[in-house]
């Protein structure tokens, strides 16, 4: 072979190779991330698993087949959500003003829409199969647990508010808060689980106001009170 091709075809074979080179240098990573979703996955689903199973744990069935449907219906109910919102972060949503206030949307508003576009079959199967085998109280017990009681905590923080609260008052708000539960059930953390709240207690305070009350100032009145409170329990740790 003549010098000139021999040069030739050395060169060749050397841009071949840093080809080859590259291109397992960017294979290689691939893989990695792969595996490493893979193993953050399953962590998570585990995480999921455990979650569903303190959540039956909880209620005390004392039926092993019933506890294992239960269980699988909510582990899948939390992995479909968690998938869901992963697949479809608040970037698919443009950006853009509330409609109703002008005001342009949240990072946190367009997850809420992002998550909100969910099939509503999720929301029926995990209803659904509940349902199936467990009693309402024990159905809202589930509920409960995924929003970490946040009805009867809201509840609590109204009859602090509201002066004399009636038992219509309440069964209304109660009923607003109950919705704003089964609906939160369909997000993925605490975030997006208050913002969905937020909807039903604006929904409340609303029918409070158009009922002769006035949100404004009895949620003014009570902060002052605390402020009061607080300051006289100070003036009173001093003299000790």
């Amino acid at each position: 072979m003549k010098p000139k091709k021999l040069k030739t075809l050395s060169a060749a074979i050397f841009c071949a190779a840093l080809l080859t080179s590259s291109a397992y240098s960017q294979v290689k990573p691939d893989v990695k991330t792969e595996a490493m979703l893979a193993e953050t996955r399953a962590k998570s689903d585990a995480d999921q698993e455990k979650k569903a199973a303190e959540w039956v744990t909880s209620l005390s069935l004392n039926d092993a087949s019933k506890a294992a449907r239960i269980q699988a219906i909510i582990a899948t109910h939390l992995k479909t959500v968690r998938d869901w919102h992963n697949d479809h972060p608040f970037s698919t949503v443009p950006a853009g003003i509330n409609p109703v206030t002008g005001i342009k949307l949240s990072e946190l508003d367009r997850q809420v829409i992002a998550n909100s576009a969910m099939p509503n079959t999720v929301h029926e199967n995990l209803m659904s199969g509940l349902r199936k085998d467990l009693t309402e109280q024990q159905v809202e017990a589930i509920l409960d647990k995924y929003t970490i009681g946040k009805v009867a905590f809201t509840m609590n923080g109204y009859k602090s508010i509201v002066p004399n609260l009636t038992a219509v008052e309440e069964a209304e708000i109660l009923k607003n808060l109950k919705q704003a539960r089964e609906q939160a059930i369909d997000y993925k953390n605490m975030n997006q689980i208050s913002a969905i709240f937020e909807i039903y207690k604006t929904k409340s305070e609303q029918y409070l106001n158009s009922n002769g009350r006035s949100w404004k100032q009895m949620y003014k009145d009570y902060t002052n009170m605390i402020k009061a409170k607080k300051a006289a329990d100070a003036a009173a740790a001093k003299k000790q």
